[in-house]
């Protein structure tokens, strides 16, 4: 940022309350930063939120050195800062036939930065190590991380929030905090327009949000916006207690995985990781002519029960089988996609604009 870093009592803007907003305010705060606001459709934890819901994954696993130390780094401070929120229950891949390249680039990374993973050839064989866990394991192969495991999404957003209020973060919510397009002079970004009120002006707007990003934006194929299949069903605490001793559970081959029920609520979450699916929203963004994009719903609650198509459902039902093949058939009590901005390579987007000065962008998270 040193080319368009504003001074540190100039205003900074931030739209999008998720873990990208909220970490570059809490983290411009503790540079010395004393004009930060965050402006978003809801207060956090917003309930549609990419980095909001009952559970996400926590695990360092990845096929590429980078984001596999800086996973490492966000598993301790998980432990250290958030041991409310997560839980270290470990972390399953089962793969059929070896599994993708990008395993063996993952067991190679870990072997590299400190191995952590335990590689089991007949995935039966985790049965000796984890006698609790379900599924069918049969001609399957595994590798199993006991630092990985998942947090409670919604209650570690609420508590980031809170950390950037005390640390002196304004928020600015509801109609004066949806964003409607950004505010120029020339070509340079000078603050937002925003659904009720006057613009809200700033030396720096920071955009981190997400797959809503092109409501602002035109990126093109940098980002784009996919609705991935997530399903919620309900258990009695008898049938949660089978199931307490599981670790967080994923097929490579078909991308589903299954959290632990939930403590309390009892919920059995099962959710799909591909290609995902488009909608077609009319999006304007004041500055490039409207057209009609994949994207969530600026002006609506996009977590709602909702449809999801017929084949998705079915992914959801075909993964539970292998990996809860007990609860497999239950009526779902919920439904929703989960939007994710991905990326070509799955990198970050996190520089300022090439061609917009006054613009930062915090987005890309591609599900990682």
């Amino acid at each position: 940022m040193s080319e368009m870093n504003p001074s540190k009592s100039q205003a900074v803007a931030i739209v999008g309350a998720g873990v990208f907003g909220l970490s570059t305010a809490l983290e411009l705060t503790r540079r010395g930063y004393t004009n930060v606001t965050v402006l978003d459709r809801y207060l956090p934890p917003a309930v549609d939120g990419s980095s909001v819901d009952i559970s996400r994954i926590i695990r360092f696993d990845y096929g590429d050195p980078f984001y596999s130390k800086m996973a490492r780094e966000a598993v301790q401070a998980w432990a250290a800062e958030y041991p409310d929120h997560y839980h270290q229950v470990g972390f399953v891949m089962l793969n059929e036939k070896g599994g993708f390249e990008y395993t063996t680039k993952t067991k190679e990374v870990d072997a590299k930065l400190g191995k952590t993973i335990e590689e089991y050839a007949d995935a039966t064989q985790m049965r000796l190590r984890l006698p609790g866990i379900p599924g069918k394991l049969d001609g399957l192969s595994a590798y199993y991380n006991p630092k990985g495991g998942w947090a409670d999404a919604e209650s570690s957003i609420a508590q980031l929030a809170s950390s950037c209020s005390h640390a002196g973060v304004s928020f600015v919510t509801g109609r004066r905090g949806t964003v409607t397009s950004l505010l120029y002079h020339d070509s340079k970004v000078e603050g937002l327009k925003v659904a009720e009120g006057a613009p809200i002006r700033a030396s720096l707007v920071i955009l981190a949000t997400g797959a809503w990003t092109e409501h602002l934006l035109q990126v093109g194929h940098a980002s784009s916006a996919s609705g991935q299949p997530v399903g919620f069903i309900q258990l009695t605490d008898s049938e949660a207690e089978q199931l307490r001793g599981m670790p967080v559970m994923i097929n490579s081959n078909k991308g589903v995985f299954v959290f632990p029920p939930t403590p309390r609520s009892n919920i059995l979450k099962v959710a799909r990781h591909g290609w995902g699916y488009g909608t077609k929203v009319r999006v304007d963004d004041g500055h490039a002519p409207a057209r009609f994009i994949s994207c969530p719903h600026r002006d609506r609650n996009n977590a709602r029960n909702s449809y999801i198509p017929e084949d998705a459902q079915e992914g959801l039902r075909d993964g539970l089988r292998d990996l809860v093949p007990e609860f497999a058939e239950r009526p779902w009590s919920r439904l929703r996609l989960c939007w994710y901005s991905d990326t070509p390579e799955g990198d970050f987007i996190v520089d300022k604009h090439p061609q917009i000065p006054g613009l930062f962008i915090a987005t890309g998270g591609s599900g990682q």
